[in-house]
């Protein structure tokens, strides 16, 4: 059966909330640990999503997204990061950036034993065993997705930060001059479908490999997502 636009948001909403507020912590806890509390003094090391949510990307977006097509991403404000608290910045700053998408690979895992728990359940003929599994598969998805997207070695996205602190310092400027143009350039690679190339393999190899982990058939309950 066909879901419908509500029964969509209402599976996907609590996946989406928890991978981009749970991200943003993420690189603020690290940058705590390495000597930058501006986060923290903000409030911003909190899992309250209310004050990580950004209306355009954390619900208009992703809600739009739900409607026009199966593929789901968003946003939450950034966490504030000051590199010149950091002890060795460059060093610093590439830990602080890739703890975002290693927290992400985490929560799929996290969901995907969510999804193995809703197997389970649906043996006992419970309920909300398969709006459970539906969930667990959104949130499997959804942290794949922002994990490989955030990769990407474009900045101001994580991958972008992490070879910034590679690079020498001048080809690290020169790279840094792209982040004003960098949501345009995503969403024209988005629209052209070179995004959709770039991002494919790695999240397809990332989803069968959970998938074969924990023994489960993520592919069908996308289908159902759909």
């Amino acid at each position: 059966m066909e879901l419908t636009i509500i029964q969509k948001i209402a599976i996907w909403a609590i996946p989406v909330i928890f991978a981009i507020t749970i991200h943003e912590v993420a690189h603020g806890w690290v940058a705590s640990w390495f000597g930058d509390h501006t986060a923290r003094l903000l409030g911003r090391l909190t899992l309250n999503p209310l004050k990580h949510i950004d209306p355009l990307g954390t619900i208009l977006v992703p809600g739009l997204m739900l409607m026009v097509s199966n593929f789901v991403f968003g946003w939450a404000k950034p966490v504030p990061v000051d590199p010149r608290n950091l002890r060795n910045p460059r060093r610093d700053l590439a830990l602080v950036s890739v703890a975002g998408p290693l927290t992400n690979l985490l929560m799929a895992f996290g969901w995907a034993l969510i999804t193995k728990l809703s197997l389970h359940l649906s043996q006992s003929d419970i309920g909300f065993a398969k709006p459970l599994m539906l969930m667990g598969t959104a949130g499997v998805m959804i942290n794949i997705v922002l994990a490989v997207l955030n990769l990407i070695p474009l900045p101001p996205l994580d991958g972008g930060k992490v070879l910034m602190s590679l690079l020498p310092r001048r080809t690290a400027y020169y790279l840094s001059m792209l982040e004003p143009y960098s949501f345009f350039i995503l969403i024209l690679l988005l629209i052209t479908g070179v995004l959709s190339a770039i991002m494919g393999p790695f999240v397809i190899f990332l989803l069968v490999f959970i998938n074969n982990l924990f023994g489960l058939d993520l592919f069908h309950s996308l289908m159902l997502l759909t």
